[in-house]
């Protein structure tokens, strides 16, 4: 197993920066999620640990040895990309021990580790077919097989499931978290799918215009975000976010316990309750089955309920809401976490 440390990670190209002073430790054996929108330097990070890209400026660490000027090859990782890149004219079998071979590993340890990893994935029916007579998840265990033949301790994986359809993507989340916990492997992840990071992941780390907005576990990330971008970015649907006027949610006389710009409340933790004292009129419903959403007006500012779907709210009703201490998070005119 490896431990990953990036020190003050900078990639430029020009004027234009990718990262900026990124200071980044993955421990040994963890599952670490690169999670961020379109463009933030999450694939640019993976591939600078990988030795696909070089920093600019800083190091890359591995188990305290620097490896920033180390290429792919002599650090002791495997890769599985977005895009299979399996050998079409090659079958299963030689499309896994492909790169066994070409480092000329002995045919008998070949075929151990071909057995071994075929068994592991459950693809040994497969191993005589060709790509195309593949669906898409046995595509990608294939192509987690190629990387998991090569034992390497760290695995680097971009977005290896976006392919897939939902349920498939399912249950190869579980799949793969329990091939790395077996396996003990050290799993840098990157994915812009929220749900993919808090499923599966040890440690999160949220990425925004080539900084790191938040690096934390999942429950951590969730319960205490430290700024609104993280408050936004996480959840489904986003926190309610409402600006404050001199101590009162703004257009309200709804009074707030602490003086700051921004009140975040997640919609869970709202609730409509004939007691509460919170006025609100509901603008409109957006019914879900076993949820109900609430998209609802205090004051000047919007806030979701998200509410139990048998509940028989309706736009237009006047109703008032309740929602406990714990669940209020206060931010400052900056987006940081209010203190």
């Amino acid at each position: 197993m490896s431990s990953i440390q990036l020190a003050n990670v900078t990639k430029s190209w020009g004027e234009a920066t990718a990262l900026e002073h990124i200071n980044l430790t993955i421990e040994s054996g963890s599952f670490c999620v690169l999670l961020g929108p379109s463009g933030c330097g999450k694939s640019t990070t993976l591939r600078i640990i990988a030795g696909l890209e070089t920093a600019t400026s800083g190091q890359v660490i591995f188990n305290g040895r620097d490896v920033t000027k180390l290429p792919p090859s002599d650090r002791g990782i495997s890769m599985v990309f977005q895009n299979y890149a399996l050998f079409p004219h090659l079958n299963v079998a030689r499309n896994i021990t492909f790169g066994l071979s070409v480092r000329n590993v002995h045919p008998t340890e070949i075929q151990k580790r071909l057995q071994t990893t075929a068994e592991l994935l459950g693809i040994e029916p497969l191993l005589d077919r060709k790509p195309f007579q593949l669906s898409g998840g046995q595509q990608q265990r294939v192509a987690l097989g190629r990387a998991l033949v090569a034992q390497a301790s760290v695995c680097l994986m971009d977005e290896p499931l976006s392919n897939l359809d939902a349920q498939l993507r399912q249950e190869m989340r579980g799949e793969l978290r329990d091939l790395q916990r077996s396996l003990g492997l050290t799993v840098v992840y990157v994915t812009h799918d929220q749900t993919e990071a808090m499923s599966m992941a040890d440690q999160v780390v949220l990425l925004n215009k080539g900084r790191i907005e938040q690096s934390a576990p999942p429950r951590v990330l969730y319960a205490l975000p430290e700024t609104i971008f993280s408050a936004r970015f996480i959840g489904t649907p986003a926190m309610n976010l409402l600006r404050l006027d001199e101590g009162h949610i703004a257009g309200s006389r709804v009074p707030v316990r602490r003086r700051a710009s921004i009140l975040g409340i997640r919609p869970e933790a709202v609730a409509v309750d004939p007691n509460g004292s919170v006025p609100a009129n509901i603008q409109s419903i957006e019914y879900l089955g076993a949820d109900l959403m609430a998209f609802c007006m205090v004051g000047t500012e919007r806030i979701t309920v998200r509410a139990d779907g048998r509940s028989g709210l309706a736009a237009g009703d006047q109703v008032m809401l309740t929602w406990p201490c714990r669940a209020e998070h206060y931010f400052d005119h900056n987006g940081n976490r209010s203190l």
